[in-house]
């Protein structure tokens, strides 16, 4: 693309609308000169050619950045490589994007829950709430993630030993099944059914509508 910033005589820090004014001014000269007897007619109509090129292969390429650079694009591809758990290479995508959306966040959530880091996937789901609240996916998620670490935190207490801590009300159990939240097998179902619908929300981040 250098070759083509050089011939506009340009440098490649130039704005668009600088490219767009340049390719212009050279245009108008070219068409005009074009008309011109001999060589120089011949050597106009030449430029207009190149300069029509250079121009158009430099529009192109200024718009794929663009789109790679908001995540116009670049979200649908991060969300191919989580469903594929290519979490590293999800990652690094998401930090190649500078404008932050609320799905960039979102994203950012689903790749911290992989790595089961449930606090900070927590705090990127809060942000993408806050930035588009009317969200279904993000608010479910969310709410699945608050009810998976209620569960954990319940269990945590239930597992304490001898030592009771009730983190609800003062009231001591009234028999080991009220402790525990019922018998083993209930607390195992729904462990497991808690997880189940996190983990799903979740892997589903590429096929659910933003």
């Amino acid at each position: 693309m250098k070759e083509y910033y050089e011939l506009l005589g340009l440098t490649e820090q130039a704005t668009d609308e600088e490219i767009d004014a340049r390719y212009q001014e050279l245009r108008d000269k070219y068409c005009e000169d074009r008309w011109l007897d001999g060589e120089a007619g011949n050597n106009a109509a030449k430029m207009l050619t190149k300069i029509e090129t250079a121009y158009k292969e430099l529009k192109e390429a200024r718009k794929e950045r663009n789109e790679n650079t908001t995540g116009a694009s670049s979200l649908d591809e991060i969300s191919a490589l989580l469903k594929q758990d290519k979490v590293d290479e999800a990652q690094a995508a998401l930090d190649r994007i500078d404008q932050r959306t609320a799905e960039w966040h979102y994203l950012q959530a689903v790749v911290y829950y992989k790595k089961n880091w449930t606090n900070d996937s927590k705090k990127q789901l809060e942000i993408a709430m806050q930035m588009d609240s009317a969200n279904s996916k993000y608010r479910a998620a969310y709410a699945k993630m608050n009810a998976k670490n209620d569960y954990n935190n319940q269990s945590a207490y239930n597992r304490n030993g001898d030592t009771y801590q009730n983190p609800y009300n003062n009231r001591p159990p009234q028999d080991d099944r009220e402790q525990m939240g019922g018998n083993v097998c209930s607390e195992c179902c729904s462990f497991c059914y808690t997880y189940l619908c996190v983990s799903c929300l979740f892997n589903m981040c590429c096929s659910c509508g933003r």
